[in-house]
């Protein structure tokens, strides 16, 4: 598959970016500066010469016609980066993993965006596009680093149930990753809340934690 990630320069775009062109996609890292995402996309293929993976950098425009899109900004830019690219968005399944957080001390807060989640604001401003909430609590370094093996359960929230089948996909395509139908957008402002507290237990504890949902799929 073909995946575009605007603004996939950033810690996490980067960390998924690079999980998803080893599980054998097609991945194309958006940017507004489409010179910087190249620079990104290139340095990401030198570090792993013996694993041949498929990255490209581009400008957002471009990675916004891939078969699925994933947006990686900030969460105070994501409605800025996707308002002129919604007719090339429109039809597509659009997986939001933006969270809106801020750092206060040694501790992150959640905020509490327009509509409730980022995600739920990003489906009212792409209202022809399918839109997932997903990928809010992997850390972005330990992605990013190959070496680093990663166990987690990734929740992923719609209103279309065929963005979620295709969200819980890609997720699943990533070894040690498993996707789980986590319900309709609603659940989106829960999900990206969490963040803020995995994020403060990761800084109090110098660990990089990952959500794993005890008794799911055992007999």
């Amino acid at each position: 598959m073909r995946i575009g990630i605007l603004g996939g320069t950033g810690p996490a775009g980067r960390g998924l970016a690079v999980r998803l062109a080893v599980a054998g996609d097609e991945v194309v890292i958006g940017s507004r500066d489409a010179a910087r995402a190249d620079t990104i996309a290139h340095a990401l293929v030198e570090e792993w010469p013996d694993l041949h993976l498929s990255l490209t950098g581009a400008s957002n425009e471009e990675a916004a016609e891939a078969e699925l899109v994933v947006l990686a900004t900030p969460w105070d830019s994501a409605i800025a980066t996707v308002k002129p690219l919604a007719t090339a968005l429109g039809g597509k399944v659009v997986v939001s993993m933006a969270n809106a957080l801020v750092k206060e001390g040694r501790e992150f807060l959640a905020l509490l965006p327009p509509r409730g989640s980022v995600a739920a604001s990003l489906q009212a401003a792409l209202p022809d596009s399918m839109v997932s909430a997903s990928l809010h609590h992997l850390p972005a370094s330990e992605m990013e680093n190959l070496t680093a093996s990663i166990t987690a359960d990734v929740m992923v929230c719609s209103d279309h149930p065929e963005a979620t089948a295709a969200t819980v996909a890609l997720v699943d395509r990533i070894p040690g990753l498993r996707g789980i139908d986590a319900g309709s957008l609603a659940q989106a402002a829960p999900i990206e809340a969490f963040t803020a507290v995995l994020i403060t237990i990761n800084i109090r504890h110098k660990v990089h934690t990952a959500v794993q949902l005890a008794g799911f799929g055992e007999d």
